[in-house]
């Protein structure tokens, strides 16, 4: 039997190239935030990309527009209630790490909010749970505004509001 994204991409990442099976709690949660960090970047960029052609200064002006810091804080803001305990954990020990890197051009408390969502990122998409990090951000772009049913409704007005933020 052929082997798909429902059986899970790290699973299958992990059996393609015999990676072990390693506890996630024995990662830094600034490790988890380097994983997560790409993982959000790849859903942003695959939901810009799925709205249709447009020059790729316009696709890097829209994404930029959702995965900066101040971005992912509204986001986080947009799906606290939604947490588990766990998750909450999680985000929170990505928020209080002590990372050696310096926001370019957000503040500290938007960095560092931004750093716990992608830590939380990191965890679920290492636990093999992509369908609640989807779930999670569908959620938190439509309560900001920025989902696809937004984008249905005002496709560029919304492009050009958030292009307008990055410029």
């Amino acid at each position: 039997m052929e082997k798909g994204i429902e059986d899970g991409v790290i699973r299958n990442i992990k059996e393609t190239f015999s990676l072990p099976d390693t506890d996630l709690k024995t990662y830094s949660p600034l490790t988890l935030a380097f994983i997560g960090d790409v993982v959000y970047d790849l859903i942003i960029r695959t939901l810009v990309v799925e709205q249709g052609n447009a020059p790729v200064n316009k696709l890097h002006k829209r994404v930029s527009s959702l995965v900066k810091a101040s971005a992912q804080m509204e986001l986080y803001h947009g799906i606290a209630d939604m947490l588990t305990e766990e998750e909450l954990s999680v985000y929170k020990r990505g928020r209080n790490a002590k990372s050696f890197t310096t926001a370019k051009n957000a503040s500290i408390s938007d960095y560092r909010s931004a750093t716990g969502l992608e830590a939380l990122v990191g965890y679920l998409y290492l636990d093999n749970r992509l369908d609640r990090v989807l779930e999670l951000i569908k959620v938190g772009l439509e309560r900001r505004g920025t989902g696809a049913e937004a984008k249905k409704k005002e496709p560029e007005k919304q492009v050009q509001q958030d292009c307008e933020l990055t410029e």
